[in-house]
């Protein structure tokens, strides 16, 4: 993150004079300042000079899509700038487009204001030529008002960049799959062809047994480094501890984990599958070896669901700096009988500790499916607090995000019996209307839930990447969502052409 940009682009004309652009770069250099120094922003905002002419324009933003580290562009006009001239750039560009609507000053000079300042500050009109434009291609874009130094602004531009992180991640990825799908399953399914077309995620499956094989390999000193670093950075029970009943499993866990880290950075991939369904040679499900790697920012899905180990990644990515942590989740069973029905989300071993309350405990239980030897994991419960959890579905002609805003809460009692982590919320606006509405939008059972941003870090995302989002909050009715539902398929049938 700290070798990325955004690039910060303003539109003027030569209409003025020289001195009317030379006070446009000093003010753009001041806005550029105030971005870059604001704490909500997590990248660097670079000033590019003041843009003139088509040819300007044109060459910058064809740099923009040549420069790696430019995840994107904001785009303000200081004056008024022809929209005409930004016709050939805005075809070039593939760089995701911020478009700023602010001006350099906070209030009217009311008793100097002449027409030498009514020239120079006419953003309120020029980024309306600008927009004008920007509809008329159909180009992609965010749009912002506000003051460039309100705090709400810098927040809505923080939440911008980071969805154009979460872009520039997923264009970037490598995902490895152990094994196939869990097999009868229809959700986790998926065009892989489509998604690296629309998405830039590469998806490619190794077997099971080149990661067993790898496992052999790993030597006795560096198990037992890693065992003894669980010891320390969980409460790990005295069976698994060295000299207990169980240790051994405590080593045959941290060898799984030494050995799929290893394969990960070998392929360069940041984020993966399995399947309990295909274990090959190995003598466990990797549980605390996938949770740990999700705790360093890897992506996961279980029972091979790529799609979602992409969204557990890229919304790593995007949340990095932030409080609170992001895994890979699912829904599993209802508490319908709390006065405010709840959801008691979990998986059979993988969750990410970045969501965890306190010190995960590390145990080690029976799991009745596989046909391996018991499982070694962490176990914790997540605090409370807001959340937003995201699946991604195939339709079969496009890919579909729904992103449910929640809030995780304190069970309501303790849970001494259940061996896995796990995190209790109440959807909003409540369960009924959200399950019908998630139903209803084919919404799978595998999420990305994260408690570091919410539901407009999400909507940018989509907007960047051109997928569609619907998204059950606040507000949310059945019949209207079933509506925007029926609108979304008619905009994105005739969006995708013939």
């Amino acid at each position: 993150m700290q070798a990325k940009q955004l690039w910060f682009v303003t539109g003027s004309q030569h209409l003025y004079g020289e001195e009317a652009i030379a006070q446009v770069a000093q003010n753009s250099a001041d806005i550029v300042a105030g971005l870059d120094g604001a704490d909500a922003i997590p990248v660097e905002v670079v000033a590019k000079p003041v843009l003139t002419t088509p040819d300007e324009i044109r060459k910058v933003l064809l740099e923009a899509n040549g420069d790696d580290n430019c995840v994107g562009v904001i785009a303000w006009m200081h004056t008024f700038s022809p929209s005409k001239m930004w016709i050939a750039g805005l075809g070039v560009l593939d760089k995701p487009l911020l478009h700023l609507h602010t001006q350099h000053n906070r209030d009217l000079p009311w008793a100097d204001i002449d027409m030498d300042f009514m020239n120079l500050n006419q953003a309120a009109h020029g980024d309306r030529e600008f927009g004008y434009m920007l509809t008329r291609m159909r180009h992609r874009r965010k749009t912002i008002v506000g003051h460039w130094a309100d705090e709400k602004v810098q927040k809505r531009v923080g939440d911008w960049a980071r969805a154009a992180l979460g872009w520039n991640e997923v264009q970037n990825l490598k995902l490895v799959r152990f094994g196939d799908n869990m097999r009868y399953v229809g959700v986790t399914e998926g065009d892989k062809v489509e998604a690296q077309i629309k998405l830039g995620v590469e998806v490619n499956t190794y077997g099971v047994n080149e990661l067993a094989a790898r496992v052999e390999t790993i030597e006795d000193k560096a198990v037992d480094e890693l065992a003894a670093e669980y010891e320390t950075s969980y409460d790990v029970v005295a069976e698994l501890k060295a000299g207990g009943a169980r240790h051994e499993s405590l080593r045959d866990a941290a060898r799984i984990e030494l050995a799929l880290r290893s394969f990960l950075e070998e392929q360069g991939a940041k984020a993966f599958t399995d399947t309990f369904e295909d274990l090959g040679a190995l003598k466990q499900l990797p549980g605390i070896a996938v949770q740990r790697l999700m705790a360093d920012g890897y992506g996961f899905g279980g029972e091979g669901d790529w799609k979602t180990a992409v969204l557990v990644r890229l919304m790593k990515v995007m949340a990095t700096g932030l409080e609170g942590g992001t895994s890979f989740m699912e829904d599993y069973t209802y508490n319908l009988g709390a006065e405010s029905p709840q959801i008691l989300g979990a998986h059979m071993l993988e969750v990410c500790p970045s969501i965890a309350a306190e010190k995960p405990t590390c145990e080690i239980h029976e799991l009745g499916i596989g046909g391996k030897e018991d499982p070694v994991r962490l176990v914790f419960t997540a605090p409370p607090g807001p959340a937003v959890a995201v699946g991604m579905l195939d339709l079969g002609t496009r890919l579909r995000l729904v992103a449910n805003e929640v809030d995780v809460v304190e069970p309501d009692e303790d849970l001494p019996n259940l061996p896995v982590a796990r995190a209790v919320w109440e959807p909003r606006p409540n369960l009924e209307t959200s399950a019908e509405s998630w139903l209803t939008a084919g919404g799978p059972h595998h999420t990305s839930m994260t408690q570091a941003f919410g539901r407009e870090v999400m909507e940018d995302f989509a907007e960047i990447a051109g997928i569609e989002l619907v998204t059950i909050g606040e507000g949310t009715t059945v019949r209207e969502f079933k509506q925007e539902l029926r609108w979304n398929q008619v905009y994105h049938h005739l969006e995708g052409g013939l």
